[in-house]
């Protein structure tokens, strides 16, 4: 249909009907179709072998009731001449429609995209779509987020249709094309944080505070709560009974990664012994600026240390101390 012969009602009511069960700026949408038009004048003259410089200025006026339009040529001096070519309007009305369905899929994109704002630093399930070299896609809905390799945990796999659980780290933008793209976590320390409050009652509740935690993804976290709660046991509440909730949050996270609870402590010297935790009887020998020194029984020095050194790094983290561990002698039974 030529939209220079629409009748005067026809063109505004069509765009109108638009705007309104999509929810878009009815200027918005008049906007992206004389750039449309733009560039399909100049893809029509190109094809017509006349060549359109590509510092000339072009101006469409386009009627926002009857849909007609007429393209001008800005000369240096600001005059306008018409340049409409005849017969343009077939090849005006599929780019109108065109640029009309490609503004409502990035609308539609846009407005789902703004409605994940206020999840952002909250769990969501996802399936997996498609893997890539760099990036996992996801579908979390009636959205399609990503999961980029540095969110991924090391060695974790993947396979099409996979059902998990991730964060929604943030929600980005680039400048130049505009996109916005939902960009989820498993590595994300925040995971195991949101994981905890999710399942600990005295987390969301705040009798339990989470006062730091240290993360090797896939291999070993370390939490450190607290309890603003008199009678109110921090680790206790964690673990759960018998366990059971610690196992929710070790069943949300990659196989094999290991979480300790330990208490927290404004005693730096008590806070480092329970930072080494499994490891046990463990003593501060000294505290130097940023370093220290402490000593475990010989049998408790692989627990300290732990698989690969994760262990005292790990504690090391959560204290704010880069700790040597020795192991002590034998004590001598008297």
């Amino acid at each position: 249909m030529d939209i220079k012969k629409l009748p005067k009602t026809e063109f505004a009511a069509a765009v109108a009907q638009i705007a309104g069960e999509r929810n878009i700026d009815v200027q918005s949408i008049l906007d992206s179709i004389e750039a449309g038009l733009i560039s399909a004048y100049k893809r029509d003259q190109k094809e017509k072998a006349i060549e359109v410089s590509e510092e000339t200025d072009f101006q469409v006026e386009l009627s926002p009731e009857s849909g007609s339009f007429k393209v001008f040529e800005i000369k240096e001096d600001g005059k306008k001449v018409d340049v409409t070519p005849p017969g343009f309007g077939r090849i005006a009305a599929q780019t109108a429609k065109q640029v009309i369905d490609t503004r409502i899929k990035q609308v539609e994109k846009d407005m789902v995209i703004a409605s994940f704002m206020d999840k952002v630093g909250t769990l969501i399930h996802g399936n997996v779509v498609k893997i890539e070299p760099t990036k996992i896609l996801v579908n979390i809905g009636k959205a399609e987020a990503i999961l980029p390799k540095e969110e991924q945990v090391k060695n974790e796999r993947f396979e099409l249709g996979d059902r998990k659980l991730f964060l929604v780290k943030s929600i980005v933008e680039d400048d130049e094309t505009e996109k916005r793209d939902i960009i989820l976590s498993r590595s994300d320390s925040e995971y195991i944080t949101r994981l905890m409050d999710r399942e600990v009652p005295e987390i969301s509740s705040g009798a339990v505070v989470i006062e730091k935690i240290a993360r090797s993804p896939g291999i070993r976290s370390k939490i450190a709560v607290s309890s603003k709660q008199p009678g109110v046991d921090p680790v206790g509440s964690c673990i759960g009974q018998k366990g059971s909730r610690i196992q929710s949050v070790l069943n949300e996270v990659p196989e094999n990664e290991k979480i300790d609870i330990v208490l927290y402590s404004e005693d730096i010297k008590r806070f480092l012994v329970e930072s080494l935790s499994p490891a046990t009887d463990v003593e501060v020998i000294s505290i130097d600026g940023d370093k220290a020194e402490v000593t475990v029984p010989e049998d408790q020095l692989a627990l300290a240390i732990g698989s690969g050194g994760e262990n005292i790094r790990l504690a090391g983290v959560l204290a704010g101390f880069d700790i040597n561990v020795t192991g002590a002698p034998p004590k001598k039974s008297s």
